[in-house]
């Protein structure tokens, strides 16, 4: 017999569907995008031999820190989900110690973290008026014949 998680469970016909954050929806993007970044400048480091750093090192702390990109979007629905966001934001900007330019992208990636977590926190926060009006409204006029 095939497990049913809590959210099948609990679902009925009539019951709607949660709506997404879209701020989470954000925050996962870039921490995903920054992840594939790292994979990539950790092979430039390896390539470059960077800061004189056995290679072994530099990649293994390389695609452990973008393990932990890809990792840290399932922590963005947590109520510490966004200062882990900006702990690795830091570490992303601390890479340019080992690739200069990782200074310059580690700092528009923060720019781009900003804008995506107070843009789609916005967002979240619009929905959920109009999702109150909606079951206000919804309240207040009932279908006829129910």
């Amino acid at each position: 017999m095939a497990r049913l998680t809590k959210a099948q469970r609990e679902w009925h016909p009539d019951k709607p569907r949660k709506r997404r954050s879209i701020k989470v929806m954000f925050g996962s993007t870039v921490l995903a995008l920054e992840a594939f970044v790292v994979f990539f400048a950790t092979l430039v480091a390896f390539g470059i031999e960077a800061q004189g750093l056995p290679p072994a090192v530099l990649l293994t702390c390389g695609i452990a820190l973008s393990g932990v990109l890809v990792a840290a979007c399932a922590l963005l629905a947590k109520s510490f989900g966004d200062t882990v966001g900006w702990l690795l934001q830091v570490l992303l900007i601390a890479t340019g110690f080992i690739v200069p330019m990782m200074f310059l992208v580690g700092v528009l990636f923060a720019l781009t973290w900003w804008y995506g977590i107070h843009t789609g926190a916005r967002l979240d926060r619009e929905n959920a008026r109009r999702d109150a009006a909606q079951a206000e409204w919804e309240r207040d006029h009932p279908e006829p014949g129910n």
